[in-house]
């Protein structure tokens, strides 16, 4: 299922989309091993959130122009919305000018998927723009030679990631309650992988599909990159251990860190730990509900509560 996309109001000089774009968290994630060009094989569960940027894409003269409300963002090469731009004109031989403007919710380099969120969004309204020259299977070629984690995001729900991350599998999920937590440490994801320890991960049981409980998330929650990133900073260690204490029923780190995320029961469970948490925690933070693939559950940020 394709996420949203709201034709704006037009006028015969404006016409374009806005597409939401959301982010997501890994629920588990183990790294299987290296493959010979360098990347690793993983296995994956994720689930989209409420949190979401916004594309507004609008044709324009011939040429890419991104503009964004955060001005230390690139606007040019090195932003993964103008490259999913560019490759877009490459793979349908069409120099279509675009203007796209993006709003900034999910916090920049943070594992919830922002920047890779944001490059399916601009995919799937230049496709929409254009007459849709591209069918689903061309799209998701083309996401994943912008980056592993850009295919899933074509998509509106949760799914199981193999390979690099590009070969997904839907799943059925939970619209968990998510209290997310960003101190604002700077963590490379390339380091991680690098200093991932392949031979002791060996000895952890693979989930199996029918080791998934989506009502016991404790029972399954788990990254393997933790055993990197929390040992270089032991604070965010802390963090997880004090989201035991505030009654979440799971907890972990999303993608490489270092945004962390307790599952709650409830909203109000959710916003209680983190009006506890708001005294001592100076970072950046957030209430969202995970996304279950229908089409009614995205509703432009507006179920998403900072704190």
């Amino acid at each position: 299922m394709i996420r949203p996309l709201r034709q704006l109001a037009s006028t015969p000089e404006v016409a374009g989309l806005q597409v939401l774009c959301p982010a997501k968290v890994n629920l588990y994630l183990r790294v299987l091993g290296r493959r010979a060009d360098g990347y690793h094989d993983l296995l994956s569960v994720m689930q989209p959130l409420s949190l979401t940027d916004e594309l507004t894409v609008s044709p324009t003269a011939p040429g890419i122009f991104l503009d964004c409300d955060q001005p230390d963002l690139p606007r040019g090469p090195g932003n993964l919305v103008w490259q999913a731009a560019l490759e877009f004109q490459r793979a349908t031989g069409r120099k279509v000018g675009v203007h796209i403007f993006l709003r900034k919710r999910i916090p920049v380099a943070a594992g919830l998927g922002g920047g890779s969120s944001d490059a399916a969004g601009a995919l799937l309204a230049l496709n929409t723009l254009a007459g849709e020259p591209l069918d689903a299977a061309a799209l998701h070629s083309l996401a994943g030679e912008l980056g592993a984690d850009v295919p899933f995001f074509l998509g509106m729900g949760p799914a199981v990631a193999r390979g690099t991350g590009t070969q997904l599998s839907p799943l059925t999920l939970p619209p968990y309650w998510y209290l997310l937590l960003n101190p604002g440490v700077r963590v490379s994801t390339r380091w991680v992988y690098e200093s991932l320890d392949l031979k002791a991960l060996k000895g952890y049981k693979i989930l199996e599909e029918g080791d998934r409980d989506p009502e016991q998330p404790e029972s399954w929650v788990h990254n393997d990159l933790e055993s990197v990133t929390l040992k270089k900073y032991p604070q965010l260690a802390e963090m997880l251990a004090t989201l035991d204490g505030l009654g979440a029923r799971a907890r972990g780190m999303s993608g490489s860190g270092p945004t962390l995320f307790g599952i709650f029961p409830s909203l109000e469970a959710a916003r209680q730990a983190g009006r506890e948490l708001r005294g001592s925690f100076q970072g950046w933070m957030a209430l969202a509900r995970g996304l279950t693939g229908q089409e009614a559950d995205i509703t432009g940020g507006e179920q998403t509560w900072m704190i």
